[in-house]
């Protein structure tokens, strides 16, 4: 059952406590139970798996390939069309794009896994299915990984391709309304994306930010996170490891690196979900109060008993917010064109 609230939330600024509300909505109550029995099982699978940082990067890559352990291996449909976008100093950007029949506007996606593992043909099922539940054309991002491309790399690599869309989309897929999405590593690349470009951050009309990372020093809930599923506190480390080496705290909570920290002023209207046994569940709860306190408009949803990477894996609770997912985003382009 689905309640709605306007619940204050506690976020790292000194604006007044009335102007950090924003709307929560909780969900996933009512199949609670089957989404705690999936994490058990999951847990049991895991307990087995060799740790991120104990194979390394490569070799982690090289498992999720091939749906090793807990990893679904992706499925590459015909509908996926791979092509290169131009980047900054002559590099050229991979990109996957899916291009439904009809198409109402153009989602730029950007993968999750850690900043370390994640491609952009890695989620045709569910992109593919984004793109005809929305009419979305499609552009998943094959950005840089770390460690062997650290901070900047991927960053730039997705605002590259932001840039692109911004100047390209109306000629490549005939319209120029865009919207963006990410997931984990995806969500904090996403909102430095639109924070990177500034004052044509509105050229995205929305943004569906999943699960996403925002202060990568570690809030109270990444630190209290040892017990968690799939990205533990000490996979969390070495993730910021991979991705900032040589950093101090401090140094990370930088508003270029942690955008929990900057100044989120003029930027669109966003979607936040996460799961209440997400390591990143207060980055979120401290994200949409930052966003909504910065004048924007922001929703978040905190989904019962659901881990981190919930929407990759099959239950009622992924279904439900796959499609979810799909509503806001054509809600926002049809209130575009009304």
């Amino acid at each position: 059952m689905t309640t709605t609230t306007n619940a204050p939330t506690a976020a790292p600024t000194t604006a007044p406590a009335a102007s950090t509300t924003a709307t929560l909505i909780t969900t996933g109550g009512d199949v609670a139970d089957e989404t705690r029995a999936f994490t058990a099982r999951f847990a049991e699978i895991e307990a087995g798996e060799p740790k991120m940082y104990e194979i390394g990067a490569p070799e982690v890559r090289a498992r999720q390939r091939r749906g090793a352990g807990a990893y679904v291996a992706p499925t590459l449909l015909p509908q996926g069309v791979d092509r290169v976008v131009p980047g900054r100093s002559g590099r050229d950007i991979p990109v996957r794009v899916f291009t439904p029949p009809q198409v109402d506007g153009v989602v730029l996606h950007i993968h999750g896994g850690g900043w370390t593992v994640g491609s952009e043909d890695g989620q045709d099922l569910r992109l593919w299915e984004l793109a005809e539940a929305a009419n979305l054309a499609v552009v998943s991002v094959g950005y840089r990984l770390a460690p062997e491309h650290p901070f900047p790399a991927g960053a730039d690599d997705c605002e590259d391709v932001a840039r692109w869309l911004i100047f390209e989309a109306d000629a490549e897929f005939g319209t120029d309304r865009l919207v963006i999405t990410g997931e984990s590593a995806g969500a904090h690349l996403a909102v430095l994306t639109l924070l990177r470009l500034g004052g044509k951050a509105r050229a995205f009309r929305a943004a569906q930010l999943t699960y996403g990372a925002y202060d990568l020093s570690m809030t109270p809930s990444q630190r209290q996170a040892a017990g968690k599923l799939f990205i533990p506190t000490d996979i969390l480390a070495w993730c910021y490891d991979n991705l900032l080496p040589g950093l101090s705290p401090e140094e990370r909570r930088a508003p270029g690196i942690s955008p929990l920290y900057a100044d989120l002023r003029n930027l669109p209207p966003a979607r936040f979900v996460v799961g209440t046994e997400d390591p990143f569940l207060d980055d979120n709860l401290f994200m949409a109060a930052r966003w909504r306190a910065a004048g924007n408009e922001a929703e978040l949803e905190v989904v019962a008993e659901a881990m981190h990477g919930f929407v990759l894996f099959p239950g009622t609770a992924s279904d439900r917010e796959r499609a979810r997912r799909a509503e806001f985003l054509a809600r926002a382009l049809n209130d575009l064109r009304q």
